[in-house]
């Protein structure tokens, strides 16, 4: 159990800019005082939304010219009251992990992800092996394949961190940050500055010229307030988990939140929760998912009591008839038969796309060990095998 609140873990006070500002004011800011988020404020000084530093590194626009409305999100609120659980699952739901904690209607500060991680590792929680939480379905990425390659792997799989391997021993990690930081950011300056007409294939770049060594790892024994412990220590947003010299799981601050966020769940058999970035769901599309899932939820709910699918959905921005193209993932964590299952899909239209990802989700349950002796789910299994009509 976690019993901590948010005025137990949150950081009081915080650094803000106006809606009128640029991009530039925003990175100066950033750099000085070096907060993890700024709240956004109208011109009259009330609170309006949030800019975290990562969405500035990531973004394209022009720093000079941009103002902090344009990056600016709503970001869901939370009072001094809220349960550390409540956070984490505002925090998935909406993709962004610095949330404002209001009193009343005064902005008091912000809480962010790791205040959230480590309040409830330093509780019983935190005693839990890694293994119990770590992402075990992990892609590797060979030292001497190239960024693009890794884009692909980033893209289809919806990861954004891959362990990085020289004759399948661990050598290095990169991530989509490191991308950003020595191939896009390049780029864009030298667009903007005299070299221009230089043309570099940065696509064909091996992963060894980007990634980070050497890599912080830990083991699969290894207590999750000890990992958060690590991850804090070297500011770094994954783990590595190791066994025998080898990448056996990865462990994110997603990874983390996940299970601090059904730890208030009361219900019985499968429940779904989703994080949405970019795509207009309507009630209609919403139906066709939600029939999926019960249907799902239906045949699995004594098997996998307590469990908890955790529904991924972003757009890549490109329309086609009317439909976006959407990537969803999708985790399924079972912790009465000590299970985690993954599966993801890429395609047009999100019921489309969510229906995929979930019979392929499925068809990973069917072969898992945790089913292999129940001859009701091998005859489904068999049947799917023989007859994938999702794939045709």
């Amino acid at each position: 159990m976690v019993s901590s609140s948010v005025k137990d873990a949150f950081s009081k006070g915080f650094d803000a800019v106006r809606e009128s500002d640029t991009f530039s004011s925003c990175l100066a800011l950033f750099k000085k005082e070096k907060p993890s988020v700024l709240a956004v404020l109208d011109d009259k000084g009330r609170y309006k939304g949030v800019i975290a530093r990562r969405w500035i590194v990531r973004s394209r626009l022009e720093p000079a010219k941009t103002k902090a409305e344009k990056l600016m999100r709503p970001a869901p609120t939370v009072g001094l009251h809220d349960s550390i659980s409540r956070v984490a699952r505002l925090m998935i739901e909406s993709g962004i992990m610095q949330l404002p904690v209001f009193s009343g209607k005064k902005l008091q500060g912000f809480i962010t992800n790791e205040d959230v991680i480590h309040s409830a590792a330093a509780e019983q929680w935190g005693g839990t092996k890694v293994e119990e939480i770590m992402t075990k379905k992990i892609f590797v990425v060979e030292e001497k394949e190239s960024v693009g390659a890794l884009l692909s792997l980033f893209r289809e799989h919806g990861i954004s961190h891959a362990p990085v391997v020289r004759d399948a021993k661990l050598v290095g990690i990169v991530s989509v940050h490191d991308i950003i930081e020595h191939i896009f950011q390049p780029r864009q300056r030298q667009s903007r500055g005299e070299i221009v007409g230089e043309k570099t294939p940065v696509l064909s770049i091996p992963v060894k010229g980007i990634m980070t060594e050497p890599v912080i790892t830990i083991l699969p024994e290894t207590i999750i307030r000890d990992a958060a412990n690590k991850m804090h220590e070297f500011n770094i947003s994954s783990l590595i988990v190791v066994r025998s010299g080898r990448p056996a799981g990865i462990v994110t601050k997603r990874d983390f939140l996940e299970p601090i966020s059904q730890i208030e769940k009361t219900g019985r058999g499968v429940v779904i929760q989703f994080s949405v970035k970019d795509i207009d769901i309507n009630e209609l599309k919403q139906g066709f998912i939600m029939d999926d899932f019960e249907s799902f939820a239906r045949k699995y709910s004594k098997t996998l009591e307590s469990a908890t699918l955790f529904v991924y959905l972003k757009s890549h921005g490109t329309n086609y008839k009317k439909d976006q193209l959407v990537h969803c993932r999708l985790q399924l964590r079972a912790p009465r038969i000590g299970a985690s299952f993954f599966s993801s899909s890429e395609g047009w239209g999100v019921e489309k796309t969510f229906h995929v990802a979930l019979d392929r989700l499925e068809r990973q349950i069917l072969r898992s060990k945790e089913f292999e002796h129940k001859p009701e789910f091998a005859k489904t299994y068999l049947r799917r095998i023989r007859f994938p009509l999702s794939e045709l």
